[in-house]
């Protein structure tokens, strides 16, 4: 059995590894690698023949580790992708998405007119569609065969609605081997997703390294730190709090616990805007798969009715309602999309209040370096918006009670759960180079066998 490790080496994005044995190839994963500033024209080449891949396994929705399965297609492959329900539906969504981004980067207006400027889309919506065909959904902790010799299982991990760890055992010459992919691990007592489960004992381990070196605040939870921001910015002085918020995962568990804060008393009523159609979808895809949200999700549906509605909240649809919220002059709360500010409509609020003294702009997730949401965290007093430089006279806060991703310690731990005896190996992706170094240092400690893979490096197992 040989394992290559083609994406998200060394690195956060585009995700990609290749598992072969006995010429049958499985791709676990194909993100986008957007690491740099080209990454259109660096995503639409492989390392391999797309048509050689047997099948994929999908982890997750998210887009650094499914958003290159259209091009793959594209460019011959003709199998399976294996993925849980909600990562069906949600992916589905995200790369049609995907689309919109990469026509709008192409186009640009010129004196009323599109024209053709930037790089030509990986794939088109055609290609989407080509995609969603060729997905198989399987359940979570159910056996399925793949092929005679090779089975697969899915194990909850918290982290998105739908995210699993692979669970893959192969019989090689009379021997089995069983390989687990965590995909991004979730944390425990997150808003509306289940805990992550334990991985069963494996040979090899491939696990993601986010947080390596880091841990989540602890202090305080997040429902306190909402009503502590809300109650400064709305309530004693009639503010405007923007949270900028990814469309998917994250703008669910914000709405879900703002509700609970409302539903609770916890704060006089302030006006809630979701400014970002993508996120109405989503939470569709939340209410379709109800019976996979967590007990306290489960039990506050059955008390109080659906988590994702409330009076205060308004889901926003189209660009004029989106316009209209510049002139709602009462106190209130915009979540928007994208979450590092790199365009969405969270761009409009910004332009109209960055320059407000009166608005505090409350970041609930990682902003990667060059991204507008990173220079405002840095403190730049001036950001360009709209081709005008603009003072920033907002309040800018941050916190990490709301990350999707287990700390330093989830991630030891998860290894931990492995007997050392059995586990021949883990192998680190999905993390930045300080991220690697400390968890490496922390499993090795631990008496493990721990490797950091190089891009394209191959391991026999």
């Amino acid at each position: 059995m040989k394992l290559t490790i083609w994406g998200a080496a060394k690195q956060v994005t585009g995700s990609m590894h290749l598992l072969q044995s006995h010429n049958y190839s499985i791709l676990i994963d194909c993100g986008l690698d957007y690491e740099k500033e080209t990454y259109q024209e660096e995503n639409q080449y492989f390392p391999f023949d797309p048509a050689s891949i047997d099948v994929v396994i999908l982890t997750h929705a998210h887009i650094d580790h499914s958003g290159n399965l259209p091009t793959l297609l594209r460019m011959g492959f003709n199998g399976q992708i294996l993925c849980t329900p909600p990562t069906a539906d949600l992916t589905e969504l995200l790369l049609m998405d995907s689309v919109n981004i990469f026509l709008s980067k192409q186009n640009k207006r010129a004196r009323g007119k599109r024209v053709a400027s930037g790089p030509k889309p990986l794939y088109l919506h055609k290609h989407v569609m080509d995609t969603v065909d060729r997905f198989v959904t399987v359940a979570f902790d159910k056996e399925f065969t793949i092929k005679e010799g090779i089975t697969l299982r899915f194990i909850p991990v918290g982290h998105l609605l739908g995210a699993a760890a692979v669970v893959l055992n192969i019989l090689e010459d009379g021997q089995e081997k069983r390989i687990a992919f965590t995909g991004d691990i979730g944390r425990k007592n997150y808003p509306v997703l289940v805990d992550p489960q334990p991985i069963p004992e494996v040979d090899y381990l491939v696990s993601e390294s986010t947080y390596g070196g880091r841990l989540h605040s602890k202090d305080t939870t997040i429902e306190q730190k909402l009503v502590e921001t809300i109650n400064e910015t709305c309530v004693k002085f009639p503010g405007r709090l923007i949270i900028p918020a990814f469309s998917i995962g994250r703008t669910q568990a914000l709405v879900y616990s703002l509700n609970k804060i409302f539903s609770e008393g916890l704060l006089p009523p302030v006006k809630i805007f979701v400014d970002s159609p993508l996120a109405g979808f989503a939470t569709d895809v939340y209410r379709k798969h109800h019976h996979l949200l967590n007990e306290e999700s489960q039990d506050f549906y059955k008390r109080k009715g659906d988590e994702f509605e409330f009076e205060e909240l308004s889901y926003v649809q189209d660009k004029r309602e989106s316009i209209s919220i510049s002139n709602y002059h009462e106190p209130c709360i915009i979540i928007s999309s994208a979450g590092m500010l790199e365009g969405g409509r969270i761009q409009d609020h910004l332009y109209h209040n960055i320059q407000n003294y009166y608005c505090t702009i409350l970041f609930i997730g990682y902003c990667a370096k060059g991204t507008l949401g990173n220079r405002l965290l840095r403190g730049d007093p001036i950001v360009r918006l709209r081709h005008r430089d603009l003072m920033v006279f907002a309040t800018i806060k941050q916190t990490d009670l709301l990350s999707g991703h287990g700390d330093h310690d989830d991630l030891l731990n998860t290894v931990k759960q492995q007997s050392p005896e059995k586990l021949k190996k883990v192998f680190l992706v999905h993390g930045e180079n300080k991220s690697l170094d400390s968890l490496a240092a922390a499993i090795a400690d631990a008496g493990y066998t721990v490797a950091i893979p190089e891009k394209g490096e191959v391991f026999e197992l």
